[in-house]
């Protein structure tokens, strides 16, 4: 049997997991950028033989944008997630992973804190749901979430790919700020 790809482990201490939420953002976010970010995401989770699923959904409509499963063998149980692990990331503002951290995985505490009853099952405080930000503007613009491995692999290939696509994005947009300069 072939070994499971590698995620780098996302750290644990909430300070640090709010910089890195808060300071990975998009310059814009569309369909298409939903479209590139879920394929990419989907790309890498296929080489895991466990079947996940990948849902990008904005946060003002709950329209859906990007929603896919990498194997056969997922479960109505894994879109109850994605919708307990949105509405966190959606009531926060936070990922679920850096919810999962301030309570330490104590969902009894964490339902104590927010007084939510029988809403608790609403919820999920497990990494995978993640909040997506536009430079300039306020607020959750839309909620990836993946769902189907352990919870620190869901959150740390989020992160590994909102980096990459970041990253690759800043190159296309200094690239063309070096063209438009050689036009002047």
């Amino acid at each position: 049997m072939a070994t499971e790809p590698t995620i780098p482990a996302p750290p644990r201490d909430i300070e640090e997991i709010d910089i890195i939420d808060n300071s990975l953002s998009f310059p814009s976010f569309t369909a298409q950028t939903a479209w590139t970010l879920g394929s990419l995401l989907r790309t890498k989770l296929v080489a895991f033989s466990k079947p996940t699923v990948v849902d990008i959904t904005l946060a003002h409509s709950e329209h859906c944008l990007f929603h896919c499963t990498t194997h056969s063998g997922t479960t109505p149980d894994n879109d109850s997630w994605v919708i307990r692990k949105r509405n966190t990331v959606l009531r926060w503002g936070h990922s679920t992973w850096y919810m999962h951290n301030r309570f330490g995985g104590d969902e009894v505490a964490f339902a104590a804190k927010f007084a939510l009853g029988q809403n608790a099952g609403s919820y999920a405080i497990h990494g995978g749901g993640w909040p997506i930000r536009v430079r300039g503007v306020e607020g959750v613009v839309a909620v990836v979430v993946v769902s189907g491995l352990r919870q620190e692999q869901d959150h740390g290939i989020i992160l590994q790919s909102v980096g990459e696509m970041l990253e690759q994005l800043n190159e296309e947009l200094a690239n063309e700020m070096e063209e438009k300069k050689k036009e002047d």
